[in-house]
């Protein structure tokens, strides 16, 4: 059997597989976020303003306000998930069951993804969030009946 956090642990092969996507989803955010900020000349510091034609560009803009918002809701749970799904492979959970649980978080936030930047109709948003955090859930539940044992 491998260890639990090793790459021949098919549980944390895959967990690293879906996390490595999420994290890049995160910087392909933050890439459009300032190229927004490039094209529609809405910089948040005056330094960089200035550097771009002058404060009057120190202003906000609706579309990189739209991906900030999204960049932060993914960081409020993307991160989560990262570290609850590091603790779920601890528990040598079956490598198909994990596998679903990376995989609908990982869909879920795609869809996410897509309905916050081209603004779909609600509650599109609003279910792909909330079916992002039933595998969370799932696993924080997992971990606390594993360690329950342990109070």
């Amino acid at each position: 059997m491998a260890l639990a956090l090793d790459l021949n642990n098919e549980v944390f092969s895959s967990f690293l597989f879906y996390a490595t996507l999420l994290l890049l989803k995160m910087y392909a955010v933050a890439i459009l976020t300032g190229q927004l900020r490039l094209r529609r000349k809405a910089f948040a510091n005056p330094e960089d303003s200035l550097r771009h034609g002058g404060l009057k560009f120190c202003r906000e803009d609706a579309d990189v306000e739209r991906c900030r918002r999204l960049h932060h809701n993914d960081m409020e749970c993307i991160y989560p998930f990262l570290f609850i799904g590091a603790l779920y492979c601890m528990l040598d959970p079956s490598p198909s069951i994990a596998r679903l649980h990376f995989r609908i978080f990982f869909l879920a936030r795609l869809v996410h993804t897509v309905a916050y930047l081209f603004a779909l109709k609600a509650p599109t948003r609003s279910l792909a969030y909330t079916v992002g955090q039933i595998p969370c859930f799932s696993m924080a539940f997992k971990i606390v009946v594993n360690v329950a044992s342990y109070w």
